[in-house]
């Protein structure tokens, strides 16, 4: 990360970087909107320098975690609660249970959707099967067709019966 998105202001947390919302909005593809949007939600919590915004790295991480929770499909509760039971506990270790415990949920989820997602597939292949056997039967010149087959057989091949024949 280049060092021109730090300010030289050091964090009040004991030190370190400081950035504005626009840095952090660069640094991450985001919006401020977006950046804002998770103050609102508080999952960033940034210092105020009069109205302005002042994130730290603590801020700059937590917005890191955020959207990988994003990419895994998590709620933002669900990546608010996590990042909470860190704040609380100072240990990671009911952080890493609670997170084991959302993946396996998000991952029994997934499983459900390609499950679905195959039977559609599937459905979809055996309508367009039908389809191209139609279209085939229906094409001029074709054995088939029906425009060349005798009353009859066209109105049995539909389910009907030909009166008189």
């Amino acid at each position: 990360m280049p060092t021109s998105r730090r300010s030289a202001a050091p964090d009040a947390s004991g030190g370190g970087a400081t950035y504005s919302i626009s840095d952090l909005a660069r640094e991450f593809a985001l919006t401020t909107r977006t950046i804002r949007f998770y103050e609102d939600c508080r999952l960033v919590t940034p210092r105020r320098n009069g109205r302005a915004r002042v994130y730290g790295e603590r801020e700059r991480v937590r917005i890191k975690l955020i959207l990988r929770g994003k990419r895994l499909g998590l709620a933002l509760s669900e990546i608010r609660e996590l990042l909470d039971l860190y704040e609380v506990a100072r240990n990671e270790r009911a952080q890493i249970s609670k997170f084991l415990a959302l993946l396996a949920d998000r991952r029994a989820r997934l499983f459900q959707q390609k499950e679905d997602i195959d039977a559609v597939l599937a459905e979809i292949d055996g309508i367009e099967r039908d389809c191209r056997r139609r279209l085939k039967e229906e094409e001029p010149g074709s054995r088939d067709s029906p425009a060349k087959s005798p009353p009859r057989a066209r109105a049995l091949r539909r389910g009907r019966t030909v009166a008189g024949a």
